[in-house]
Order: structure tokens, then sequence, then C-alpha cells
């Protein structure tokens, strides 16, 4: 009688959680065991076990987005492995899409599937029937699951309790609860006295920065640390707007008493809230202003390459508009290479420079030429009257108008700290005077 053929085994062990892997023997060590046992009391049939370890810890079973689970498909897509052992079939999948899936690729390349503690075997019908109503099983327990935690969690946090997360500045976590870091709880009170005082976002970060104070330090397991810069807007408004400093816990939009000490007592709260309020609002008229045509819109940029966008602020009770850098609006005015221009003088100087170029001889002749091919009664002296009264059409021209305009003569503005450079299109010109003289 012929000997049996060989049957290349590897064994994959999972572990959903990494509690308790430092151990000696631990989980994954029993699985592989208990496989190694099962392939040793196959070898009559030609039995081995492959040199390579198929492991993973720490994963769950819920996808199959793991290293020793792609290490293995990848062994079996070469034709590498014969049979796949497990202890249980949930130690491969939980999903039922997954598994089929897998077992899709497994059938394509000939590899069998074993259970040790369960008699299975994907070769065999029966065997693929019970195979899926275990998974169905193993899916159903894991969904209720999850559902329990969920439940569990909200009602936890609905009593008030810290479930976890990054733990804000003022506090730290003892014994799973939050209790007051003195020294931080100073720093929250003086961000939040601060941005009081200046009733600004940007002037906080710069005089808490200034003071040397930091977001909070997250320690990571291997030493290093993330967290521990410079407060910017996001964070500084993160910060203030955390109601976890009156003492309450969040959850899913909703705020519930917690069991941890406030930082804040509720008038500095409320003074805060109040700023944020009264500028929110000031906002929204300010983004009508900063959104009305300005004909300078998207043609403006600073030395450092960024667009100059409009803006508009108030002084004595009258608004004024301004050019200033994306910088200055995300970083602060700090960290702009320009201060805000004032909107009219830059906006006259490029006026003035539009004249002077529409008034060259050269240009002039030409659009002489195109009014004359569309009324051959126009005289040149017409066209050249016309083009000295630009500055008055302009001020008759609707702001959009004007934008317009802006955008079919003018490219590029490049705006340095004392000179400018504009780059003009001039395929635009006859256009332009044709909009001129219908005003005219």
């Amino acid at each position: 009688m012929s000997a049996n053929p060989i049957k290349r085994c590897a064994i994959y062990t999972r572990k959903s959680s990494e509690e308790g892997l430092e151990q000696e023997f631990n989980s994954l060590d029993a699985q592989w065991e208990a496989g190694v046992a099962y392939v040793v009391s196959q070898k009559h049939q030609g039995w081995q076990l492959v040199d390579e370890r198929f492991e993973d810890g720490g994963f769950s079973g819920g996808n199959i987005d793991r290293p020793g689970l792609k290490k293995l498909m990848a062994a079996v897509e070469r034709d590498e492995i014969d049979i796949i052992i497990v202890y249980k079939v949930d130690r491969l999948t939980r999903s039922i899409s997954d598994f089929a899936r897998l077992v899709g690729i497994l059938d394509e390349h000939n590899t069998s599937f074993i259970s040790v503690t369960q008699p299975l075997n994907t070769t065999d019908s029966m065997g693929r029937l019970t195979l899926h109503m275990l998974l169905s099983f193993a899916q159903f327990e894991r969904e209720i699951t999850s559902e329990r935690i969920r439940d569990k969690f909200a009602e936890s946090k609905k009593k008030g309790m810290w479930m976890g997360g990054a733990v804000p500045l003022g506090y730290e976590v003892k014994d799973r609860k939050l209790v007051v870091n003195r020294s931080e709880k100073k720093i929250v009170q003086i961000i939040f006295e601060t941005f009081i005082e200046t009733r600004s976002l940007t002037e906080t970060c710069y005089r808490v920065n200034d003071m040397g104070f930091r977001t909070k330090r997250y320690p990571k397991k291997d030493g290093s640390a993330w967290g521990g810069k410079p407060f910017t807007k996001s964070t500084m408004r993160k910060l203030l707007n955390n109601k976890i400093y009156l003492g309450l816990i969040h959850h899913k939009g909703d705020w519930y008493p917690g069991q941890h000490t406030a930082i804040l007592d509720q008038q500095l709260w409320d003074k805060a809230e109040t700023i944020f309020n009264t500028n929110r609002n000031s906002r929204r008229t300010e983004s009508r202003w900063r959104h009305s045509p300005a004909f300078l819109r998207g043609l403006l940029f600073g030395p450092d390459g960024i667009a100059l966008v409009p803006t508009s602020g108030r002084r004595r009770g009258k608004r004024y508009r301004y050019y200033t850098s994306n910088t200055a609006r995300k970083k602060g005015h700090r960290e702009s290479p320009l201060p805000p221009l004032p909107a009219e003088p830059l906006e006259q100087v490029i006026l003035q420079e539009v004249e002077q170029l529409i008034n060259q001889p050269s240009l002039v002749m030409q659009i002489f030429q195109h009014c004359h091919e569309i009324e051959d009664q126009v005289s040149y002296e017409q066209t050249i009257n016309a083009l000295h009264t630009l500055k008055d059409i302009w001020q008759e021209l609707f702001p959009n108008e004007q934008q317009r305009i802006a955008q079919l003569l003018v490219e590029r503005i490049d705006v340095q700290e004392t000179n400018l450079s504009i780059r003009f299109h001039t395929k635009w010109l006859p256009e332009i005077t044709d909009d001129l003289a219908g005003v005219a």
C-alpha cells in the first residue's frame, strides 16, 4: 500500500485582548499546543506541520484585518497550505460574511479547514452546514455582547461615571474616577479668566501660550507622549466649551451630573458663554460683510503666497473694510507677514494702475478698432474720452460688476511690505470696454 500524500498543516491562533499575553504560557500557546496535538494524531494521514506560526494577539474576530491572518491567507494563495487548523471556529472569524469570503479563497486553493474542539471539515457538506450554524450563533453572541456593553456604557454615563477617553486638562484618573489636578485646575481657571478679559480666542491663545501653558500631555506605553503643545484656536475653543468643568458628563449630545468635582463656578462659565454667543452673532454680521463683493477678491496674495481675503472691522461705530491674510484668520495676526490692509486705498491704487494700462496708445488703438467694428460711427477721440471717464464710470458699477471686470483684467496681484506688482490679462480689454460703454 502506498503512503498517504503529505498534507501541509498551518495552525492559526487568536486572542481578542492583550491581557495575559505577557505570561510565559498564554492563551495563544494553549491554542497552539492543542493544534499541534491534533496534527500529530493525524500523522498517519500524512499531516505535517509547517514551520511558520500564524497568530494574532490582541485582535478582535469582528473583522479580518489582522496581520497573522493576512500572512496565513497569503500562504494559502501561494498554494503552500493544505489544511488550516484552529482551536474554535470563531478564532478565525465571528462574521458570516467574512467567513464566506475566506472559505471562497480556501476552496479556490483546495485548502481544508479544521476545528480542534468542533468536528468540522469544510470538505464535508454536513460540516459546512454545521459550521455556518456555529458562526451564526457566534455572530449573534457578539452582537448581543456589543449591545450590552453599549447599554451599560450609556447607563454609566447617565449616572455621571467617567468611562474613559482623553482626560481633560484639570483632571486625572485615579481608581477609574476623575479627580481634580490642583496645578492644572489653576491653569483652566486662568484660561477662562483670560478669555473673559480679552473676549478673543486668538488673544487668549497668545497670552496663555506666552505664560508657558500648554495642552495636556498624555504619556504612551512606549515612553513617548502626545499633546503638550501650544494652544490653537481649535483646542482653546474645545476647552472653553467643555461642560465637564461644571461637574457634568457628556453622552450623545446630553450632559448629566457627574461624580467628579467641578473646577469652575456657574458664574464664570456663564460669562464665557455670553462672550461666545456675542462673538457668534458678530461673526454672522462679519460673514455678510466678508462675502459681499470686493473686486480684488481672489487676486491678492501676500509675500508667503497665501491669499488675502476681504474682511471688516468696526471702530467708533463705523465699519471699515480690509484685506487680510488667510494665515492671520487661522493663526492670528502674529503669524501673518502683513498687517490688515485698508481696502479702499488699496483698491484705488489698483484702479489707478488699470487706468494707466488702458490709456497706453497701443491698447487704446486696439480698443478703438474693436469698438469701430461694432459701431462704425465711433471716433478715436470718443474712445479716448470714454476711457478717461473710467474712474467715474467705475463708481456707477455694482460691486459684482466691478469684481467681474477686475477678474477679466487682472491675473494676480502680489503684495509685499513696501510695494505691489500686478499681472494683467490684456486679451479681455475689448469685452471690458463693451461693459464700460454700456454704462456710459
